[in-house]
């Protein structure tokens, strides 16, 4: 079954939105296609902040790729000048 994180994020104060979201597009999206993911979207919520919803085939794959997830996180502020602020995740139990 098909498996699914959103993770949101907030870029910091005085920092270009647009170059921020450029760093991630050249090599965080990429990395999560490379460990997986089947796709992932990229929802920009306010002037600050964003939401990255990525789709795996599964929760296995998913959890295959936890533990490289967990070492870019722990760099992303110092190289994105981003923190995550929320993760919620789950297996999708409907889809239209």
């Amino acid at each position: 079954m098909r498996y699914v994180t959103i993770t949101t994020w907030e870029i910091s104060d005085g920092t270009d939105y647009n170059v921020s979201l450029h760093a991630i597009e050249k090599k965080r999206l990429p990395a999560l296609k490379a460990l997986g993911a089947s796709r992932v979207t990229v929802v920009r919520t306010s002037d600050r902040t964003s939401a990255a919803i990525t789709e795996w085939p599964d929760k296995a794959t998913r959890d295959a790729a936890e533990l490289k997830i967990d070492e870019v996180r722990k760099s992303v502020h110092r190289e994105d000048l981003t923190r995550m602020t929320g993760e919620m995740k789950g297996e999708i139990v409907a889809d239209v």
